[in-house]
């Protein structure tokens, strides 16, 4: 559930740019010292690969927009002759009484030992 929701909410971009970073910082350690090595790694100067396809990718991910197309609700055609009618004998049991009765039945006595033994 957190993996789903951090990629709803593009941490997995900010996870690859930190590959990337990483990656970058420690290429050009190899050949810099290393406050440049810092500095072409954080200037946007010079992107490596991974940085161009994160990039291209961001962009693509915002240009998405979702478009909900509400939809009517079509019935299929009723058949000719159908018809709902209620019951002539139809009675209601008012829930309140019924229940209100359940609590006032006294349990059976002696309680049922069979399923205990």
């Amino acid at each position: 559930m957190i993996l789903a929701m951090c990629a709803a909410l593009g941490a997995h971009w900010t996870v690859l740019q930190s590959i990337a970073w990483t990656t970058m910082l420690a290429d050009n350690l190899g050949s810099c010292s290393f406050g440049e090595a810092v500095h072409k790694t954080f200037d946007g100067d010079h992107p490596c690969c991974l940085c161009k396809a994160i990039a291209a990718g961001k962009k693509s991910e915002e240009k998405k927009e979702f478009t909900s197309h509400p939809q009517r609700l079509e019935y299929p055609p009723l058949k000719q002759g159908l018809a709902v009618i209620a019951p002539a004998d139809f009675g209601l049991v008012p829930l309140a009484h019924a229940f209100g009765r359940s609590l006032t039945q006294k349990p059976p006595t002696p309680p049922p030992r069979s399923l205990f033994v």
